[in-house]
Formats: C-alpha cells, sequence, structure tokens
C-alpha cells in the first residue's frame, strides 16, 4: 500500500510539471508565430535586400570583367604611343582608337581604366603639368610590390616641382615604406632626404639618409648617402 501511494503521489507532481512544460512550449510556439506573422512583411524585405545585394555583387563582378576584356583592347594602342613618346596620341587617341583618358573614364571599373590613371599621370609629370599629374595618379590604386610606390613617388616628384615640400615629404614616405625592398627603396629614401633638405629639416634628412646606411648597405646610393647625411647633421647643428 505505500508504494501504491508513493507512485501516485509521483505521478501528482508530474502532471503539473508535464503540463507547465507543454503550455510553455505552447506559448513558445505561439510567440514565433505570432512575431512572424506582425513582422514577415520586414522578413521578407531583409530577405529581399540580402538577394538583391547577392545579385548585385555578382553583376558587378560580371561588368568589371567585360569592362576590362574590352579596355585591355583598346589600351594596347595607347601603351604602344605612349612608348614611342607620342604622348598626345597617347592621351586622346588617333582617328580610330581611344587614348588613355577616353579609357580612364568610360572604362573605370576596369583595371585597365585604373592602369590608364597611371599612364597619364606619367605623361603630365613629363609634361610639366603638375597638378593634372597629382590628380590622376592619386586616382590610380594598386596592390602590386612595386607599381604603387612608384606612384606615391611620382606624386612626390609632382609636389617637388610645384615646391610643396609638406606633401613631397609624405609620398616619399609612402613610397619608401610601401613594400619595403633593395633595388626601389633607396631612391625613394634619397628623395625623401632631399626634400627634407628643401624644407630646412636637416634631422629628418639625416634620419632618412641614415636609413639608407644602415638597411641597404649594398644599394648604389649608399656612398651618397654618407656624404648627404655628414652634410644634413652639420646644417642641423648651425
Amino acid at each position: 500500500m505505500a508504494k501504491n501511494k508513493e507512485h501516485k503521489s509521483a505521478e501528482l507532481l508530474e502532471e503539473p510539471v508535464q503540463k507547465v512544460k507543454e503550455s510553455t512550449k505552447a506559448e513558445s510556439s505561439f510567440d514565433f508565430e505570432s512575431f512572424f506573422d506582425k513582422n514577415k512583411k520586414l522578413l521578407y524585405g531583409v530577405l529581399g535586400v540580402i538577394v538583391v545585394g547577392i545579385v548585385g555583387v555578382v553583376g558587378y563582378q560580371y561588368f568589371a570583367t567585360s569592362q576590362d576584356e574590352e579596355a585591355q583592347r583598346e589600351m594596347y594602342i595607347a601603351v604602344n604611343y605612349f612608348e614611342r613618346d607620342s604622348f598626345d596620341l597617347a592621351l586622346k587617341g588617333d582617328k580610330v582608337n581611344r587614348g588613355f583618358l577616353d579609357i580612364s573614364e568610360e572604362f573605370s571599373l576596369s583595371k585597365a581604366g585604373n592602369l590608364s590613371n597611371f599612364y597619364i599621370g606619367v605623361i603630365y609629370l613629363k609634361k610639366g603639368k603638375f597638378e593634372d599629374a597629382v590628380e590622376y595618379l592619386k586616382k590610380f590604386k594598386a596592390e602590386d610590390l612595386l607599381l604603387q610606390a612608384r606612384a606615391y613617388c611620382l606624386l612626390g616628384d609632382a609636389y617637388v616641382e610645384q615646391k610643396d615640400w609638406d606633401n613631397a615629404i609624405s609620398y616619399y614616405k609612402k613610397a619608401s615604406d610601401y613594400h619595403p625592398n633593395d633595388y626601389f627603396t633607396p631612391r625613394y629614401l634619397m628623395k625623401l632626404g632631399m626634400a627634407y633638405e628643401l624644407n630646412k629639416d636637416y634631422e629628418g634628412a639625416a634620419k632618412a639618409y641614415n636609413t639608407i646606411i644602415e638597411d641597404y648597405s649594398k644599394a648604389q646610393e649608399y656612398n651618397d648617402a654618407r656624404k648627404y647625411k655628414a652634410r644634413a647633421e652639420e646644417l642641423a647643428q648651425q
């Protein structure tokens, strides 16, 4: 009898617990359904935005790829003109082929359009149109080890020509800091040191030359760096 009583007591205890679980489950299910019903327009809207975003990315990649293929074909002649120092034809094209200016504008999303900005900047620098050179060289962006640093250095050159020493220093520093290497970096550091000297910051100049001495002892610029460092340190003490 005692065992039967204990069994019945256990059942009585389990029954309200089970009801609570079922009630909680029902409430959870009801809450979710209610939330979905109240917010389904918002949820569908979010889903639509995600789908549109994915389609947009895929479409952009396809468009950029097709642009680049056409731009590469257009760019071939312009590069030939550039290599022959026919800068006007390289910039503006001939009666049949586009020049870098048109390629840069019409194929701006392509790699060739981006590279055209570099060529345009170089041409304007050679022509003495330094503000135009700055405009296009700033548009150029690359992730390779050499060309982006070269663009920074050319920007420094353009600012030197305009006697804007602060900007020249800034871009020569960018050039020398961008993926340092034994061949080009000492050249950029030499220009950086000279820009510091033009700005009468002889301590900065000495530091730039010293970087060549300590880090690039085999560079062609090494002996000049030692000489210029001594001169800069002497000027700094005056």
